[in-house]
């Protein structure tokens, strides 16, 4: 049922600034906002166009609480499709609750969070998933994961996705069909057409559902642990990279007792850097608490960097072997970079020790920034992008991808129900449920405790 009531809220950041947006959604719209607004030229708001600005005061009685530009949306030509009034008032934070209390006296009430996007859903503005994008666009902090909500707020997703539900949902009413005519033995779906159907869109499932591991990525950043002995220049290289005294650096092993953490763009991608307490025997309790919090950092990271200890001789190249040997096959999924930090201080020979021992090895300075933008280059040749270069559709939502999984497992029961030659009422049984978790993704099939879930989410205002 679409809501009938008139809704305002902020829609711009709380407190003071240079203009605040008040935002009024709903039937009575145009009404709430003709009795509290008067125009400086003494027109009648409800007698204008849609999609026009006016200037004016907001008032009550004689108290005037504020000059204001008023924008005017008429509905269905609107972000939610309803009428829709914007008020764009200095922003004093006082002068936003004065005009929020007497836009709630004279009818309106209070919207709740992503009430305004949940409206444009329901009024057919906007898919789930658009909807969905748009609360990425807002939290999107890196030029990788802007590109992609918009993307998705464009439709590139759901529109991919609503044209396998059509091609499907046409070859499901054909197998229905045939179930009305059983008893003629007739087929009205063209089995050879019907098999390259699901085998194209299993494809796509699947480049969709490989896409969700980049999309994750760029979404919420890669972690990347900084790991290595006590005093190896593990801080240095945090502050290097940030370019920024981010962590204390002194020549006291076990100076940094726990993580410290940033994040950093590179490039687009954002990555979230993480120094940790140097890896050694220690008497020190809170050392110790700092070393044991190192590998559960390790655990949560994606990248691990591994820093060298100084000496370069054949029992440090046996114990950074050991060490990263250990990091490999607890978590061989990690991408592993090795690094030897202080690289003016290897003499020659040293260098080419390291090297022919360990041939992965980057050699950097983290005091001089020599080398450090040859690892950021290799942090970043873990990052699958050439689906954002191709303008491919990619899967960021958690939601998606196992309504996607779901949907794959139902198509590849199709498939089989082809190849076997099951009776036709069965295989309907398998599409029927193919499409319910398409719609899922795009809204098609809902329920008020999803929409509740997504929209709890949104900011108030959005």
């Amino acid at each position: 049922m679409l809501p009938q009531d008139t809704i305002v809220a902020l829609a711009t950041p709380p407190g003071a600034g240079a203009i605040a947006i008040i935002r009024i959604s709903g039937l009575q719209a145009l009404e709430i906002a003709s009795k509290v607004f008067r125009s400086v030229s003494g027109k009648d708001i409800l007698k204008q166009k849609t999609h026009t600005l006016h200037l004016g005061t907001i008032a009550e009685g004689n108290t005037v609480y504020d000059q204001v530009l008023l924008s005017l949306f008429k509905g269905p030509n609107s972000y939610t499709g309803e009428n829709t009034v914007e008020l764009s008032c200095h922003g004093s934070v006082y002068i936003q609750q004065q005009i929020i209390q007497l836009l709630l006296r004279k009818g309106c009430r209070m919207a709740n969070a992503g009430e305004f996007t949940l409206r444009a859903f329901l009024n057919g503005k906007l898919d789930l998933s658009q909807a969905e994008a748009v609360a990425d666009l807002i939290a999107s902090d890196n030029e990788a994961s802007h590109q992609v909500a918009m993307q998705q707020m464009r439709g590139g997703f759901s529109n991919e996705i609503a044209r396998l539900r059509e091609e499907l949902l046409n070859f499901a009413s054909l197998i229905e069909l045939e179930l009305d005519f059983a008893e003629e033995d007739v087929e009205f779906a063209d089995r050879t057409q019907f098999n390259d159907l699901i085998n194209r869109i299993e494809f796509v499932l699947k480049r969709l559902i490989d896409s969700f591991s980049v999309g994750n990525v760029i979404k919420n950043g890669i972690p990347v642990a900084i790991v290595g002995e006590p005093n190896v220049g593990k801080s240095t290289l945090l502050n290097a990279l940030l370019n920024e005294e981010r962590a204390i650096v002194s020549d006291i092993a076990g100076t940094t007792r726990d993580t410290i953490e940033d994040e950093l763009v590179i490039n687009g991608i954002g990555f979230r850097f993480i120094d940790t307490a140097g890896i050694r025997e220690t008497q020190d309790v809170v050392e110790g608490i700092g070393i044991k919090k190192t590998f559960e950092k390790i655990a949560q990271a994606q990248v691990v960097i591994y820093l060298c200890p100084l000496a370069a001789d054949e029992n440090t190249v046996s114990s950074i072997k050991n060490e990263t040997g250990k990091i490999k096959n607890q978590y061989p999924q990690k991408a592993l970079i090795i690094v030897a930090n202080k690289m003016d201080l290897y003499t020659e020979a040293q260098r080419n020790l390291l090297t022919d021992e360990i041939p992965e090895l980057l050699f950097i300075s983290a005091k001089t920034g020599s080398g450090v933008e040859e690892l950021t280059d290799k942090l970043l040749s873990f990052v699958n992008t050439g689906a954002l270069r191709n303008n491919e559709t990619i899967v960021t939502n958690t939601r998606h991808y196992d309504a996607l999984l779901k949907a794959l497992e139902e198509i590849q029961k199709v498939r089989f129900g082809l190849t076997s030659g099951i009776s036709a009422d069965l295989m309907a049984i398998d599409i029927r449920q193919a499409l319910y978790y398409f719609g899922e993704i795009t809204g098609q099939v809902t329920n008020d405790e999803l929409l509740g879930n997504i929209f709890a989410n949104f900011c108030i205002g959005k």
